[in-house]
């Protein structure tokens, strides 16, 4: 990660907007933006800083989603490049620019859901630096169904789609922090503990909005998609971990960006404008 974080004692759960704005407040808010990118902005704060900005993550979300979208006009307008071997460009440059972190979330956390015993062995097999046969699938199905489904857009759509796109991943994200109980251990405790009900609902409006002026209904479809996940996986959290860790937040974010995707072209395919 590209941002110097120092950790602190948790705050209350949902200490969100009105603590995020203090003297320090917008370099927490800069510092999730290198917390969240591999962008060398070289912003050093505490991981308590960032955290009061969870609120505020689909917001990043759609800065990343332009950076991606750039990259999908060069390779389909500028280019013109084949549309499969466009959409594998987008989907790779959208992971490389978060880093990988979220994706290796995605296979630890699939490599314990996979996992028989109680919640203590899961969570011990997620911690587990080998990969196996649980993150390897999940990993290779995700990457499948989200290259293949980018690549049934018009072209013209693709640059407000991956927008979108990345909203609904951090909308997922943090939809799942808010339910979630937090083990208590790692950065994934700090984001849970300031997410509440309250700062979930003004993403969502936030979200929503921004989804229907990119992409109208379709882009609403989409931040839908990503919610709906959100809760998916804390069921899932809940069901087989009894805690959330960062690796299911970094899941909830992958699995998100699909299912918002995957969404918005089963929508566009049955004749949605």
């Amino acid at each position: 990660m590209s941002s110097k974080v120092r950790l602190e004692a948790p705050v209350r759960k949902g200490d969100g907007i009105g603590k995020a704005t203090g003297k320090s407040g917008w370099k927490g808010f800069l510092g999730l933006v290198s917390f969240s990118t591999i962008l060398p902005l070289n912003i050093h704060t505490s991981i308590q800083e960032m955290a009061r900005f969870t609120w505020m993550w689909p917001i990043i979300g759609g800065f990343i989603g332009i950076l991606v979208g750039v990259v999908a006009w060069v390779v389909t307008g500028a280019l013109h490049l084949p549309q499969l071997l466009s959409a594998a460009l987008i989907y790779s440059f959208a992971i490389i620019i978060t880093g990988l972190h979220h994706l290796d979330g995605l296979i630890d956390f699939s490599d314990g859901l996979m996992a028989h015993g109680d919640p203590e062995r899961r969570i011990e097999i997620m911690r587990d630096q080998r990969i196996g046969t649980g993150g390897l699938s999940a990993l290779l199905m995700v990457s499948l169904i989200t290259v293949t489904s980018l690549s049934a857009f018009p072209v013209t759509l693709l640059v407000p789609i991956v927008v979108v796109a990345e909203i609904a991943a951090k909308l997922g994200l943090i939809t799942c922090a808010t339910f979630s109980r937090p083990s208590g251990e790692g950065t994934g405790t700090y984001f849970i503990e300031n997410m509440n009900p309250g700062l979930l609902g003004v993403s969502i409006f936030i979200s929503l909005l921004i989804g229907y002026f990119t992409a109208q209904l379709t882009g609403v479809i989409g931040i839908v998609g990503g919610f709906i996940m959100g809760l998916l996986i804390v069921i899932l959290a809940r069901q087989k971990f009894r805690y959330t860790t960062g690796d299911v937040l970094g899941a909830s974010n992958e699995l998100s960006r699909m299912s918002s995707i995957l969404l918005m072209v089963i929508y566009l395919a049955i004749g949605g404008l």
